[in-house]
This record gives C-alpha cells, sequence and structure tokens, in this order.
C-alpha cells in the first residue's frame, strides 16, 4: 500500500529533523542527562516538526538503549510505540477532545504507574483548543505532577495558551525552515524514491511550501504522481498556478492603466469561473513579490511566494516603483478584506482594477504618493502651464492682462500711482520723503515743522543711512540688538525683524521705537510675543532705571516732512494713549 512521502519520511531520530537544531540538540542533552521535565509545550507554525519531535521524545525517554540521545528505534519500547501496541504513550487531538470531561479522563489514568515502559507520556496536539475548563484541570495536575508522568503539548497559537500553563513548561519555538534546506532534503526525498526533480523544481516548491517541510513533502507528492521530469512547468501546472499568467497580464493592464483591458480580461476569467477573492489573492501575492524584489534585490529570493516566474517579475519591475507597488498592494489587501462581506464581489473587484489603473481615484496617502513619484518621473504626461496652459478666450483682439489696468485706472479720479515695489527704503520715515506728482489738492497737506516739536536733536541722516540712536551706554546698536533677539522670538517673528526694509529700532535711552513700513507688519509686530522679550533685553542691555518702552509705529505718509517719532497733530485720544501707562504704544 503506498504511504504518502510525509508519512514515509518522518523523521526517527533528532538528527533527522530540519531546520529545528536549537529545539533537537537540547532535547538531545536532557535525555542523555537525564534532566527531564515533566512537561513540554512545542510552538511554531504548520509542519515544521512540532508532532515529530514529540514523539522522538517520547520514544527517547522510555529507549532502553539510547544513542546520544536518540532513541534507538530497535528495542522492544521504541518499536511498541512505533506500532502503537504500547498504551502507555497516548497522542490526544485537542480539537476533538477539549472538553473538560476529556481531560478528566486523562487525570484518572495518570495518577497509575505504566505498565511496559518507565514513563507515561501524554501528547496533547492543537492543545490552544481545549476550553477554560480543561485548561483548569490540565492545570492542576501540570504543578504537581507523578514522577512517572510527562506531558508533550503541541501548539499553533501560542497565544491563545493560558500563562499559568506556560509557566509550568518548558517552552520550544519551532521557526519555519528556510526555502534553501527544504530544496536539499527535496533532492535527497527525490533521489531516494527515484523522482526526476530539477534543482530549478525544488526550489520552487520550497518557496511554495512557506517554510513547513510537510507541506513540501506533499507538494513533490502531487507533482510527481505521473511521473517524468518536475521542473518549475511542471509544478505551477501539477499545482494550478498556470492561472498566475492571467494575473500577472492583469496587473500589466493595471501597470499601464488600460482600463479598459483589465475589466475584459476580468470579465473572461468571471466567465471561466474564477473566484474573486482567489484573484485578489493572486495579486496581492504579484505584487509583494514586486516590492520584495524592488527593495531587497539580493537577499529578497528567499522570500518570494514562488508562484511567478522570473521573466515576468523582470518586466512589471521595470514600469512599476515602490511608491506606485505600495499602493497597490494596500488596496488589494483592503479589498480581500473586505470581499468576504461584500454583496457584489465582481463589482468590488471591478472598481478594485479602475483604481488600480488610475492612482488619482485613491485617496488614501499611498495613492497619493504613488501620484507624486509619477509627476516626479514625468510619467503622468503633465507639462508646465507655460506650455500647455489653454489661452483665455475673450471677445476683443488685444490682451485681456494688459487691457485690464487701464480698465481699471480710468475709473479712478486721480491719475494711475508709478508702479513701485510695496516697501521701499526711501519711503521709511527717516528718509527724506519724496513728494508724488499729481496728487489732488484735497489730499495734499501743506508741512508745518515750526508748529511741531521736535524730539531731542538728533544729527540728520545721510539720504542712505540708517536712523542713529543717541549715544546710550550699554545699547550696541540695532544690527547687534537684532541679532541678540534671534534665540529669543519665534522664526516667523523674526523673519519681519531681519529684514531692514521692513522695521528698523531706535533706543533714545527710554523708549525703544520700532518702525514699520505698513499697517500689516505693525499688526504684526504690535504683539506682547514680540515686544515683552525687546523691551526685556533692551532693560538687561543698558540697565536703565525706569522700565524701558518698547513703541510700533508706522511710517508717517509720504508727504508728512514731521520728524518721524512725533505725531502730526495733538489727537486727544493718541496724547491719552501717550500718556498711558501701558508698556506699548501703538502709534
Amino acid at each position: 500500500m503506498y504511504q504518502a512521502l510525509y508519512r514515509k519520511w518522518r523523521s526517527q531520530t533528532f538528527d533527522q529533523v530540519v531546520g529545528q537544531d536549537h529545539v533537537t540538540q537540547t532535547l538531545k542533552r536532557q535525555v542523555a542527562s537525564g534532566r527531564l521535565s515533566h512537561a513540554y509545550l512545542f510552538t511554531g507554525t504548520r509542519g515544521t516538526g512540532k508532532t515529530s519531535c514529540a514523539k522522538l521524545l517520547a520514544r527517547a525517554v522510555n529507549c532502553e538503549n539510547p544513542q546520544d540521545g536518540n532513541p534507538c528505534n530497535r528495542c522492544a519500547a521504541c518499536r511498541g510505540i512505533l506500532s502503537g501496541s504500547i498504551l502507555d504513550v497516548l497522542e490526544l487531538d485537542a480539537a476533538s477532545n477539549n472538553g473538560v470531561d476529556d481531560i478528566r479522563a486523562i487525570l484518572d489514568e495518570a495518577v497509575y504507574t505504566p505498565a511496559t515502559v518507565k514513563k507515561r507520556v501524554y501528547i496533547v496536539d492543537e492543545v490552544h483548543m481545549l476550553s477554560n475548563q480543561a485548561f483548569n484541570a490540565l492545570l492542576q495536575i501540570l504543578e504537581e505532577p507523578p514522577e512517572h508522568l510527562m506531558f508533550i503539548l503541541a501548539t499553533t497559537e501560542i497565544h491563545k495558551v493560558p500563562a499559568t500553563i506556560k509557566s509550568r513548561c518548558q517552552q520550544f519555538a519551532f521557526k519555519r525552515i528556510h526555502p534553501g534546506r527544504i530544496a536539499e532534503h527535496l533532492l535527497h526525498v527525490s533521489e531516494k524514491e527515484s523522482i526526476g526533480l530539477t534543482e530549478a523544481g525544488a526550489a520552487l516548491i520550497a518557496r511554495l511550501a512557506d517554510g513547513g517541510m510537510r507541506d513540501a513533502l506533499s507538494l513533490l507528492d502531487q507533482c510527481s504522481g505521473g511521473g517524468g521530469t518536475v521542473d518549475e512547468e511542471r509544478v505551477l501546472s501539477a499545482l494550478g498556478l498556470a492561472g498566475n499568467l492571467e494575473a500577472a497580464a492583469l496587473l500589466s493592464n493595471a501597470a499601464d492603466g488600460d482600463a479598459a483591458s483589465a475589466l475584459e480580461r476580468l470579465d473572461r476569467l468571471y466567465a471561466n469561473g474564477k473566484e474573486m477573492t482567489a484573484l485578489a489573492g493572486e495579486l496581492s501575492a504579484l505584487v509583494r513579490d514586486l516590492l520584495v524584489r524592488k527593495t531587497a534585490p539580493r537577499g529578497g529570493a528567499g522570500l518570494m511566494t514562488g508562484g511567478f516566474d522570473a521573466e515576468t517579475l523582470k518586466k512589471l519591475s521595470a514600469v512599476l516603483d515602490v511608491p506606485r507597488l505600495v499602493q497597490m498592494l494596500g488596496l488589494l489587501q483592503r479589498t480581500a478584506a473586505d470581499l468576504a462581506r461584500s454583496a457584489n464581489r465582481r463589482t468590488d473587484m471591478e472598481l478594485c482594477l479602475v483604481t488600480l489603473c488610475d492612482p488619482a481615484l485613491d485617496p488614501s496617502p499611498a495613492g497619493l504618493a504613488a501620484r507624486v513619484s509619477r509627476l516626479e518621473q514625468g510619467g503622468m504626461g503633465v507639462s508646465t502651464p507655460a506650455s500647455k496652459a489653454p489661452a483665455p478666450v475673450h471677445t476683443g483682439a488685444s490682451d485681456p492682462v494688459r487691457e485690464e489696468v487701464p480698465a481699471r485706472t480710468a475709473s479712478r479720479e486721480e491719475p494711475p500711482l508709478p508702479d513701485e515695489p510695496p516697501i521701499r527704503e526711501e519711503e521709511l520715515p527717516w528718509k527724506e520723503p519724496p513728494v508724488r506728482q499729481e496728487m489732488p489738492s484735497k489730499l495734499k497737506t501743506t508741512p508745518k515743522p515750526e508748529a511741531q516739536p521736535a524730539p531731542p536733536p538728533v544729527e540728520a541722516p545721510a539720504p542712505a543711512a540708517r536712523p542713529v540712536s543717541p549715544n546710550v551706554p550699554g545699547w550696541p546698536g540695532w544690527p547687534a540688538f537684532r541679532e541678540q533677539l534671534r534665540g529669543a522670538l519665534a522664526v516667523s517673528d523674526y523673519s519681519f525683524l531681519s529684514n531692514s526694509a521692513m522695521a528698523e529700532g531706535r533706543f533714545d535711552g527710554r523708549q525703544l521705537t520700532l518702525w514699520v513700513a505698513n499697517d500689516f507688519l505693525r499688526d504684526m509686530l504690535d504683539r506682547p510675543a514680540i515686544t515683552r522679550p525687546m523691551a526685556e533685553l533692551c532693560q538687561k542691555l543698558t540697565g536703565a532705571a525706569r522700565q524701558t518702552v518698547v513703541k510700533v509705529g508706522q511710517a508717517p505718509a509720504e508727504d508728512a516732512s514731521a520728524a518721524p517719532s512725533v505725531p502730526v497733530e495733538a489727537d486727544p485720544l493718541e496724547a491719552f494713549l501717550g500718556q498711558g501707562g501701558s508698556n506699548i504704544v501703538v502709534e
């Protein structure tokens, strides 16, 4: 009678276990030294050797002639355990025997000494399936077990096992087997079984096995059923993976932005009975392989799923970058998760394909990153506004932009103002104010320098020089004072002060006057967050007896010839503000 390869080639000694040396070496030393625990917990993914090592340990502890920690498999105890005739070694499936009564039956038998071997061993597979009451019953005997009793628990979901159980067991974690070790073992088995397995076919099966030796042997058994050479093409055909080429063509349509061809191909696959959930999974696996290939070109070969040939991956990698692959994979993963709850899976899959063809339809951050990447590479064909911007339609033949200013200025009574920058150094209060031409008479004012008392006499600066402050001890000058404010003010606030065309300061021993060019700058700078640090720094540098007053004022009108630090008229409201107790005076 034919026996499946994974059963026929089950490991008979610890040395034959593939890829779990960190577990087998420890178990061998414990058996050889006799320092055995009463409970073991084997964890790990499927097909990595948990049950095989549990059976090996059960034979090793009862073997009459162990060989360096391995069972001899020739004594009566080993042969009886292998054949199942010794009832002192019992294998229990917790998936079907998970009730408290099943555990109580074991506890009733556990108190009796074994009949033919040294230790009574219970192997409980999938122990995480036990109920809470069953775990509580098992905990009682795990806490104080008889000397002749040993429990070996195995699970694929360690997080479901209570901490009270784990703390009373020696825990061994079985890891996924490397594809190279699996391929090497498959070639060894195929040689013994006279199967024509090629190295490429073995590598493909090893990647498809996802780290499980049992899965790899089962796949080899399936692919070698018809005889002949087992190569990559044979593996893809035997395992039904030839349809992955359709998934690759579908992704190629999405990469080219050809939504029509992608929808037509999807319709053909749907008519042939293709399940939409399976199609989403195949596309996800393909995009994942492409992402691994792009991000880890050297060491990522062992991370591939193995369902797609190298030529297909190479072609798709040339047209898809990493941001686009991340966007695609995230969209496919979300779609695959939503298909289980979808009322119309075909419609959801069509919507996913349309979004894959046009990243602009994906509002997620990954979709935005994909669009930015395409823009940087010039992949979306976006040109500059100067080259592709459509000309505006107007009824007149002349340029509307040039007609706009005359049309606006013609409706005004006064002549158009000269085209000047918004802030000019000549317009600041310490400069000689220019006189505009052709100003209406109602806007002109007659300067009265003799009617306005000037502040303390200050020597008139040169036309291109900055305002000169009195010689006050400790005052370093406005440029140096401004540099010392750099750390005390926010960057956005300091940017206004760092530009001499926007603001300029002068200190007369009691008052720091900050002149600005317009109302906007006065509103921005006349805030305690700016004036308070300026007053504190000025007080610290000059050591003035009185508290320093910070005054923020706007430059006077261009036709005013009064000194910048004195108001034009003695307005009662301004006089009241000037005599108030506030340390900030706004002019």
